[in-house]
């Protein structure tokens, strides 16, 4: 079938992206769905700091790609071997897809899969193959599985999650990255517990998801960090209890001060090596730095050693949040619709391909939270 997507042929144009157009809307063959394969019409897919960091060639991806791997759609046709899930079926995407197999996946840690990572790397479906073409012939490779800035797409049966019909579909498309990695890195990787301090570093889409966990789970201090002043004005609606602007110099030492000493739970959301930094500043004697921001895959960090073994200070990353999906969004659904992940809240706006390049110069500014592509419209 032929289809209009978004294609990246180029990484590390410059800005600003509405005159470079780094992202090319063109009408593509999407072949159907094969074994374990399933193909969903996609109702929307979230403009994320990951997708603007494929742009900007923080991260190499082979090309020509279509990007985009948080989304919700519905499911149109499904291949052999899949018998739990049928046309007309709403499901969220995975954007780190498993193969169920390995010691990482029995353990319970399909986030980490190599297998399914191989297949990321190489842009291709886990099944192994590639679905999209132009119109020429050119073979076009997949984003995390999924490639979701396309009004179709064919994805594997292990990258996609059924959910309720209830679920407004802009709404269920955040937590495909968003709720899982920031909510996630809250709830899993950290353990957070009722009455227990945290500080978030970083406040868009992945941080404000980590906030309103915290809150959710009950935590007696929330710090707030960024470098936008809205932000932070959102976070203090949202639930935070202090707040502190990043760009200040003396800002680890006001969080310590404030907080005697720093807080037990920090987590880093912004993906940059200055936050990191800061995060680790923050972190008290005996805590935890929570990494769940991807910088330059080149970036490095460092720490004074003998700090951290004599303060028992621990370093972690945390990829996905540490999700099952399977297991972790009915979870985290459950929680939306009690009104405790009110994700609504940091959409933006709707875009459709016209203005997609445009939205990702707002996304490098900072000044949006999520905006959501309908590739339909």
């Amino acid at each position: 079938m032929r289809i209009k997507a978004a294609i990246l042929f180029e990484q590390g144009k410059p800005r600003p992206y509405a005159t470079s157009r780094p992202l090319v809307v063109e009408e593509v063959e999407l072949e159907g769905p094969g074994p374990g394969e399933m193909l969903i019409e996609v109702a929307a897919a979230g403009l994320c700091h990951s997708d603007l960091s494929t742009i900007e060639n923080q991260r190499p991806r082979p090309l020509p790609i279509v990007i985009g791997h948080e989304g919700a759609g519905i499911v149109r046709e499904v291949g052999s071997g899949i018998t739990d899930v049928k046309p007309d079926d709403h499901v969220v995407t995975v954007f780190a897809p498993s193969c169920g197999n390995c010691r990482y996946c029995v353990r319970g840690r399909p986030n980490i899969c190599p297998t399914g990572n191989a297949f990321r790397q190489a842009g291709q479906l886990p099944t192994g193959a590639r679905r999209l073409k132009r119109l020429d012939g050119t073979p076009i490779n997949h984003n995390s599985g999924l490639s979701l800035y396309a009004q179709y797409a064919v994805v594997a049966r292990r990258s996609a999650v059924k959910i309720g019909r209830d679920i407004p579909l802009d709404d269920a498309a955040i937590f495909g990255c968003a709720v899982m990695t920031g909510a996630g890195a809250v709830l899993n990787t950290a353990g957070l517990e009722a009455g227990e301090g945290i500080a978030v570093v970083g406040l868009g889409g992945v941080g404000m998801n980590a906030l309103f966990a915290a809150v959710a789970a009950g935590a007696e201090r929330i710090v707030a960090i960024d470098t936008n002043p809205q932000k932070l004005e959102l976070a203090k609606q949202w639930g935070a209890t202090d707040v502190f602007l990043a760009g200040n110099e003396d800002c680890a030492a006001q969080v310590r001060d404030a907080t005697d000493g720093g807080l037990d739970t920090v987590i880093e959301t912004a993906g940059t090596i200055p936050a990191m930094q800061l995060a680790i500043a923050i972190t008290a004697r005996g805590g935890s730095t929570i990494s769940a921001g991807l910088p330059n895959v080149n970036a490095s960090v460092s720490y004074l050693h003998a700090s951290m073994v004599q303060e028992e200070r621990s370093i972690r990353g945390s990829y996905m949040g540490s999700c099952v999906p399977e297991r972790d969004l009915p979870r985290l659904l459950g929680l939306y619709r009690r009104g405790k992940l009110p994700v609504d809240k940091l959409k933006t706006s709707h875009i459709t391909f016209d203005q997609i390049n445009e939205g990702f110069d707002l996304l490098s500014d900072g000044s949006v939270l999520r905006q959501m592509l309908r590739p339909n419209a």
